[in-house]
């Protein structure tokens, strides 16, 4: 398997700025030659731009897919590979639907890193996960203004339950909950229970194939905040299996490993060495790319 250092290289041998692109596609297309499904790469550059909204699950990766999914031969299923820190539960909604239709259930999830938050609600509507010992998911807990929505209602059942038992102490929880706005509670209750219904029925509908023990399992390991602690938290491989995702090891597919390894490469040094935000690419080497504003 290429390393880090000798992707870089064949990407300088290729030269000028096409190298990024043709080595990205390279192996893209050498993946899907090895599985015989169709391949895309769903990427997001928030690692190396964090704070950039773009890099997030929004709306336009609708259109970033329809341009992907045309002419591709739909019967062959669909291996995605995914690396996003997750984004809008909505548009994250609108995206598995669709996806859903152009290829029913035979959907593979592949994460060669990370698929955080709304990226594991996508992984959690396909038929199995493909995650290496280095791969992470993460918790779905909601999150509204960078605050876990969980939280916010704890918080306030807490106040609450404080205040019913010494009423001396509402000053202090004044204080405390008049930072949220007064439809703030009810607009986190509807986040919690939107998502926790789209796992659910995705789960049940594909991975968890209609198994409820299942289901409950790991939505229990995924969508408590109290357990969790944090909504950055990295849950690994080993935990995954152990909460009943349906994992398949990278481990076992030495070629796979290998392929999908070095094509997380390539992503990575078009993220670092040019203005892309987020690139959603198939095996034909079809991209629909989000880039940075030119400099004035």
């Amino acid at each position: 398997m290429p390393n880090w250092k000798e992707v870089l290289e064949e990407i300088a041998n290729v030269g000028g700025g096409l190298g990024l692109d043709e080595v990205r596609r390279k192996y893209l297309k050498e993946i899907q030659a090895y599985s015989g499904r169709n391949v895309i790469a769903y990427y997001s550059g928030w690692l190396q731009r964090p704070n950039h909204v773009d890099t997030a699950v929004n709306d336009k990766d609708v259109s970033g897919f329809m341009l992907n999914i045309h002419k591709l031969d739909r019967s062959k299923g669909l291996d995605l590979l995914l690396h996003t820190p997750g984004g809008s539960v909505t548009a994250t909604e609108a995206l598995v639907r669709y996806l859903k239709k152009m290829f029913g259930k035979d959907i593979r999830a592949i994460v060669p890193q990370l698929s955080m938050s709304a990226g594991t609600m996508i992984a959690f509507a396909c038929k199995e996960v493909v995650m290496g010992k280095h791969s992470s998911l993460g918790p779905v807990d909601p999150q509204m203004g960078n605050m876990p929505c969980q939280a916010v209602l704890a918080e306030f059942e807490r106040a609450q339950k404080d205040i019913l038992r010494d009423p001396k102490n509402a000053a202090l929880w004044q204080f405390i909950i008049s930072k949220y706005h007064p439809t703030f509670l009810g607009t986190c209750q509807h986040a919690v229970d939107l998502t926790g219904s789209l796992v659910e029925e995705w789960l049940l509908d594909n991975m968890c194939a209609g198994n409820i023990l299942a289901t409950d399992k790991i939505l229990k390991l995924f969508s408590s905040h109290d357990d969790s602690k944090t909504h950055a938290r990295h849950i690994m491989v080993d935990q995954c299996k152990r909460n009943g995702v349906k994992v398949v090891e990278l481990e076992k597919d030495a070629k796979l490993q290998d392929l999908v390894l070095t094509t997380h490469h390539a992503f990575m040094h078009t993220f670092s060495n040019t203005g892309a935000l987020k690139i959603i690419e198939n095996h034909l080497g079809v991209a629909f790319i989000e880039q940075l504003p030119p400099a004035p």
